[in-house]
């Protein structure tokens, strides 16, 4: 009686656990649907007042102030606004589930050099947090390998899918190289050194340059392994990074900064890659010469403290507006272990306060975020032809207050935005009667 006892109970629990599971992937688009007399911000900076949005097949139509509705389902937003669904730009999600807890990370690999590393087949669609990210608008994200110095290759994915093969939007666009930090730190703990014990007299400057050496020694090899014609054998890690060479990938460099900037922009002309900075938290410092150079940025955090004491402490929130006044191509991600990347549209909020216009800010996490990602011919923006990847909120979606999501659809389909957390809020307002 008790070991009956004690599997029900194991069951109950379980299953009290795990009720997400019933959230299931929406099915495709079968009836083409107008979403009408809204604002629509349309990703490129143009708003349209009491607009019409029509897809249909998972494609947008029409967009416009007359757009037809013609045979649609007419879903009324009066009063609403319209967005393109929100990327993140670099993000662990499906990799990292709990950050504490290591058997659920599974976000690097053991060694220095592996190119070969492809984020997207570790990717787990059964992610809790993925729900949750599509309740505040997110709909894709790229999703990145960590650890080592090559850590992998980053794949675009859409946020609502049975398993990595669904999931894949752009499979392997960029491979990430993790830059050695050239920050001198003082030592003690105080001082951020190294306090658990070690090399004590290694100067951490002089060892990330000689790693920074084999990074490039590994590409200069793998360049004139490309020039062969035929080879004895293949090479799974030159390989893995042919598409470097051939403009079909880009080269993510993690760092933060100048010195480590600068290094990376020297990546860029030694190789003829196109490069990406991801972090770049100085990057405000070299904007003209980033612009110069066709060096993209991705800005990891804006709700943080700036790196260097002696920078202002809203660094982080006016960088955005100094980035887009030099030209330069950026987009913002979120990569708090706190909140899960759920805040990428109050990131872009604060950077709104620090300078850059709503539009633009909105860009920042959208139609930028496509164009470094190389999807901006399939979303990013909300133009006939796109996918329709699309956020129908009550208020500004980048006001914490108003973002109120009332629709989500991810190439057309009409997606769930149930979560574990909206069940337990629905729970407890059952309990108390708070409706």
């Amino acid at each position: 009686m008790k070991k009956i006892f004690l599997i029900i109970t194991c069951v109950a629990v379980i299953t009290g656990a795990f009720a997400q599971e019933t959230i299931s992937p929406a099915p495709a688009q079968k009836e083409t649907i107008a979403l009408t007399n809204a604002t629509i911000h349309v990703g490129n900076g143009q708003v349209i007042q009491n607009g019409t949005v029509v897809f249909k097949n998972g494609k947008i139509t029409e967009v416009g102030a007359n757009a037809s509705t013609a045979g649609a389902k007419v879903i009324d937003c009066k009063g609403k606004h319209i967005y393109p669904g929100l990327i993140l730009s670099a993000t662990q999600i499906g990799l990292v589930e709990v950050p504490s807890v290591r058997a659920t990370a599974d976000g690097s690999e053991i060694g220095e050099m592996n190119p070969s590393i492809r984020s997207l087949v570790a990717y787990n669609t059964d992610s809790k947090v993925i729900n949750t990210l599509r309740y505040n608008g997110i709909l894709l994200g790229n999703i990145v390998p960590d650890g080592g110095l090559i850590s992998g290759s980053s794949s675009v994915v859409q946020f609502d899918a049975w398993n990595w093969e669904d999931a894949a939007y752009r499979s392997d666009g960029a491979i990430h190289f993790r830059m050695p930090s050239l920050l001198q730190r003082r030592g003690g703990r105080g001082g951020f050194g190294n306090f658990g014990g070690g090399q004590q007299n290694v100067d951490p400057v002089k060892r990330g340059l000689e790693q920074i050496e084999n990074v490039k020694v590994f590409f200069r090899e793998a360049k004139a392994y490309m020039a062969e014609a035929n080879h004895a054998s293949a090479n799974l890690k030159f390989e893995a990074v042919r598409g470097l060479f051939e403009k079909k990938q880009k080269l993510f460099i993690h760092c933060n900064i100048v010195k480590e900037m600068l290094l990376a922009i020297d990546f860029s002309k030694e190789f003829g890659f196109d490069v990406v900075l991801v972090g770049a938290v100085d990057s405000w410092q070299i904007a003209d010469l980033l612009r110069q150079n066709n060096i993209a940025v991705v800005l990891n955090q804006l709700h943080n403290l700036p790196v260097m004491i002696d920078d202002d402490i809203d660094q982080p929130f006016k960088t955005p507006s100094m980035l887009q006044k030099a030209g330069v191509l950026f987009s913002i991600t979120d990569d708090d272990e706190n909140t899960r990347s759920r805040n990428l549209a109050f990131n872009a909020g604060t950077a709104a306060a620090y300078g850059l216009t709503k539009e633009e800010a909105l860009s920042a996490i959208t139609l930028n975020a496509a164009r470094i990602l190389g999807i901006a011919d399939r979303t990013g923006s909300i133009e006939a032809g796109k996918d329709a990847n699309i956020v129908v909120s009550e208020g500004d979606l980048l006001d914490m207050r108003t973002n109120i999501i009332d629709h989500a659809y991810i190439q057309g389909r009409d997606v769930d935005l149930h979560n574990k957390q909206t069940q337990l809020a629905e729970k407890y307002e059952n309990k108390y009667g708070i409706k």
